[in-house]
């Protein structure tokens, strides 16, 4: 698809860095880190190419297109099309990022519409949104949780208006400074201990899960699905298996972070009923990133997630530190996470929009095909 200064085309994943379409991939993050920079005013959160480039390889559950608009043969925008394989969900994630000196030309609006096309065509009829909305002096736009709001006169805000989408939830981004006080996570960690009782402990490892917890780390997967708050995004139900958790896991061995995972094992059933993660890179000048956290509903009220957090929180500081921070990602309607993450010591420091919009129905493709020449802690 051309357009009167700016091209679309569809990139095709490189096999690895450096191999063939990885300058065309690098750029096309580079565009993600400098918007997402933008809206947070700094790159704590910035992925680098290669350490997104196994999630782009492993396509098997989690399918998802890259595109980009190209002016004067410079990537300038992206644009990220992702749905789950099983046909039958009707939902479809898609984000878009131009670079700030690119605007108002109509590239953001060309993605939109290819995007929304692509999920039209396959039936995709729920369509979701995730942006980072800065601060800013405005009226206030509020989620439909009654949790959280954004300034309305923002120009992401405006713009998904304008295209139909509805503000169902605002995710909270928030930053611990480390190092922490020792003495204040030990006291948590202890108190959590005592709530949970004798029915539970703490099993830590990295990266690959022990075989014999596959079963129950699929089972919590999945339920992280489902048991987050989603507010109106209505977000299906994804299905692990303990042959995804291992492939998963093979697939992610292929960046250079690492993950550290703390669960809870309820000791009367055998089986376990919560986990935290960590995704630390291996440069200790740049922020640790808190990734899922959850404990089965079934099971909550004894501290268990401030137990996982702190006990990993711990583990961080002794194997692995240095690092300036942890940045985490919760709703605002999420309050008894949010409380556990505040007694830590993370502060708030940015919000983004989750956005959703249902379609009428499928479009031909061909309305928006495209020529050759789209994170939380529950």
């Amino acid at each position: 698809m051309t357009d009167p200064g700016f091209e679309l085309d569809e990139l095709f994943i490189p096999a690895a860095p450096g191999k063939p379409g990885w300058a065309d991939f690098e750029a096309a993050a580079s565009v993600a880190a400098t918007v997402e920079a933008e809206g947070y005013g700094g790159h704590e959160l910035t992925l680098s190419a290669a350490e997104s480039l196994p999630e782009w390889l492993n396509q098997t559950w989690q399918p998802r297109r890259l595109f980009v608009a190209r002016q004067d043969g410079r990537i300038v925008a992206r644009g990220v099309y992702e749905t789950l394989a099983d046909e039958s969900i009707t939902h479809a994630w898609i984000a878009v990022q131009v670079l700030a000196d690119r605007r108002r030309h109509g590239i953001g609006t060309a993605l939109f519409d290819h995007l929304e096309a692509i999920a039209m065509a396959e039936s995709r009829l729920s369509l979701i949104v995730y942006t980072v909305s800065p601060e800013a002096e405005s009226p206030r736009l509020h989620a439909q949780t009654g949790f959280g709001s954004v300034p309305l006169g923002n120009p992401e805000v405006k713009f998904l208006i304008g295209r139909g989408y509805r503000l169902e939830q605002v995710v909270r981004t928030s930053r611990l400074d480390l190092p922490c006080d020792p003495d204040t996570v030990e006291r948590l960690r202890v108190t959590a201990a005592l709530k949970a009782g004798p029915d539970y402990a703490v099993l830590c490892w990295s990266d690959h899960t022990p075989p014999d917890r596959l079963a129950d780390l699929a089972v919590l997967r999945t339920r992280m699905t489902t048991d987050a708050p989603s507010a109106g995004l209505e977000e299906p139900e994804d299905v692990w298996t303990a042959a995804r958790v291992t492939a998963e896991e093979n697939a992610a061995a292929q960046s250079p972070r690492s993950t550290l995972t703390a669960a809870a094992l309820h000791r009367p059933s055998g089986r376990l009923v919560g986990f935290t993660e960590l995704s630390v890179p291996q440069e200790t000048a740049r922020a640790v990133l808190q990734e899922d956290t959850l404990v089965l509903r079934e099971h909550r009220g004894h501290r268990l997630g401030l137990l996982l957090k702190a006990t990993n929180l711990q583990r961080l500081e002794r194997e692995r530190p240095g690092h300036p921070s942890v940045m985490t990602f919760n709703a605002e309607e999420n309050r008894p996470m949010l409380s556990v993450n505040e007694a830590m010591g993370f502060r708030p420091m940015g919000q983004e929009g989750a956005w959703r919009k249902c379609a009428a129905g499928p479009v031909s493709a061909a309305a928006g095909s495209a020529g050759t020449g789209g994170r939380t802690d529950s």
